[in-house]
Order: structure tokens, then C-alpha cells, then sequence
């Protein structure tokens, strides 16, 4: 979600001990949501991974997609991740003992050319300026046959019910507001082509939130960034508060954004 999570993805600027815990803690609950584990799921299927396979996640976070592409290729295999941080890459660690966590960004990945038989790169894109020099990157470390998967949202689905019509639309575009690349889902399959890859296939989920979310930090925070921006009043933000508080206490919530997984091949 775009509260800034992921944000210094692409440096390294050491973040305090609590930032870093919240970072760790809003990726958790992303990955909490029943629609991230289906695409994982379907990413590793479509991969097609096989036993010895060398494998790279690009932004590699707490490392829980790395843990299950090291299952997937086995102990012949080998799995990277990639990560500025140090405090994530430390998480990662821990949680993929399988995998190897190194620090580098996707604007230069250190690997040779055609030296990789897959890649993914789950929620980054969106975080963004140059989308399009990541891809060559990922064609570039691709060996010919090379398949890779990149996952991303596109925020213009969001949607938050119930509540009044124009202050809904305030919200959903507090929500692109909080990411520098917020249609990045839509770009993927012209920017893989771009780089050379042949695109072969497309899965999507949406990330439903619970009940629990309605009057949540996240909800909240899109509050304050839509009052603080001047879009809305304070009384207004707290009106719609009410109507989700009210929504979800009788069967009448709905909040979510669709995720996008896009496979091709080298």
C-alpha cells in the first residue's frame, strides 16, 4: 500500500530501528492479504522453475518470496535477492536461510550478462522514476530462454465503498498520490517488450482488505494526506470515517486495488 513502505527501496540511507520495524510490519500485513500468496502461487507456476535453477528477486523485502523460489529450484539451485537496506536484508536473511541477500538496486544489477534463468520483482516498479532501465536490466542478466515475472498494482483500481461519491474519488487519488509510479501494472507488458522479451502471459488478483481496515492507519493516514493537501475539510474526513466505520459494521465495505503479474520470456 503507498504509505511509503517501500520508499528509499532504491538507496541506501540507513532508516532507524522503528522505521525499519514498520516497513517489516505494513509488507507483513500486505502479504497477509489472501491475494499476494495466490500470485506468488501463479508466479512460481508460470516460471516454470526447475531443480539447479539460477533465480534473482529484485527487491528482495523480508525475503518471503525468495524462501519459497529456493524451495521451488532446491539445493542445487541458487536464489539472490536484492535489497539496499541492510536492516531488510538482515529480515530476508533470517527468513530465507536458503537464499543469499546482497545489497545492489535494479538500475544496475550486479549480475553478468545472460547469466540468470529467471527473475521476478514483486511491488517495485511502482516505486519507480525510470521503469523502463530496470527492464533492460532484467533482459540483460536474462540468458536466451530466460523467464521473468514482474508484479505490480495499478492504483487508478482502487476502491473504497461506502461513502460519499467525491470524497471516495479524494481518497483513491490521496492513494496515487502516495507512490511515484501509481499506473505501473499497465506498463509492463509495453516495457518488457521494450527491453526484447517476448511477453507469454498475465495473472491478476485484487487485494481485498478486511473489515478490520476501515478505520485503520492506512485509511487514516489517506485522511491526512487528503486534508493536509486542502482537497478536503477535516469535518469530511471525519464524515467518511464514520460511513466505513458504519460499512463494515453491517456487511457494507469494500476496499481494494488489483495486482498484476506479467511473465515473459528472454
Amino acid at each position: 500500500m503507498p504509505d511509503g513502505a517501500r520508499r528509499g527501496l532504491f538507496h541506501a540511507d540507513e532508516i532507524s530501528p522503528a522505521d525499519l520495524a514498520k516497513q517489516i510490519a505494513t509488507l507483513d500485513q500486505q502479504s497477509g492479504l489472501p491475494g499476494i500468496p495466490r500470485l506468488r502461487a501463479w508466479t512460481i507456476a508460470a516460471l516454470g522453475l526447475r531443480s539447479g535453477e539460477k533465480v534473482l528477486d529484485i527487491g528482495s523485502g523480508t525475503g518471503e518470496l525468495a524462501r519459497l523460489l529456493a524451495e521451488t529450484v532446491g539445493a542445487d539451485g541458487e536464489v539472490t535477492g536484492i535489497d539496499p537496506n541492510p536492516g531488510m536484508r538482515a529480515e530476508a536473511e533470517r527468513r530465507a536461510p536458503r537464499a543469499t541477500f546482497v545489497d545492489g538496486n535494479a538500475y544496475a544489477l550486479p549480475f553478468d550478462d545472460g547469466s540468470l534463468d529467471a527473475v521476478t520483482c514483486e511491488r517495485v516498479f511502482q516505486h519507480l522514476d525510470h521503469p523502463e532501465k530496470v527492464t533492460a536490466e532484467i533482459a540483460r542478466v536474462l540468458r536466451p530462454g530466460g523467464r521473468v515475472v514482474v508484479t505490480d498494482v495499478d492504483w487508478a483500481t482502487a476502491i473504497l465503498h461506502p461513502g460519499e461519491p467525491d470524497i471516495v474519488r479524494v481518497m483513491t487519488e490521496s492513494m496515487r498520490c502516495g507512490v511515484v509510479n501509481p499506473f505501473a501494472a499497465r506498463g509492463l507488458p509495453g516495457q518488457l517488450a521494450g527491453a526484447g522479451l517476448t511477453v507469454d502471459d498475465t495473472g491478476s488478483q485484487a487485494l481485498i482488505q478486511s473489515p478490520d481496515a476501515a478505520t485503520g492507519p492506512m485509511v487514516r493516514m489517506l485522511c491526512r494526506m487528503a486534508v493536509d493537501r486542502g482537497v478536503i475539510g477535516a469535518e469530511d474526513c471525519e464524515r467518511f470515517l464514520a460511513d466505513l466505520a458504519a460499512g463494515a459494521e453491517n456487511g457494507n465495505f469494500h476496499m481494494s486495488v488489483t495486482m498484476f503479474a506479467v511473465l515473459a520470456h528472454r
